[in-house]
């Protein structure tokens, strides 16, 4: 029932994380806002297809 997940930041492109979420529940993508290491600050990451 949980999918694998990649979430990938707003700013750069850069997929840093990986998390699963339930496809029943949440049928929108996810959002977060985490630090990218890339970017070297908090941004905003969604879901990546």
């Amino acid at each position: 029932m949980r999918d694998k997940v990649i979430m990938a930041c707003t700013e750069c492109k850069h997929r840093n994380y990986h998390t699963s979420k339930n496809k029943r529940t949440n049928q929108d993508r996810l959002e977060f806002k985490k630090f990218c290491s890339n970017c070297r600050k908090h941004t905003l990451h969604k879901e990546s297809r």
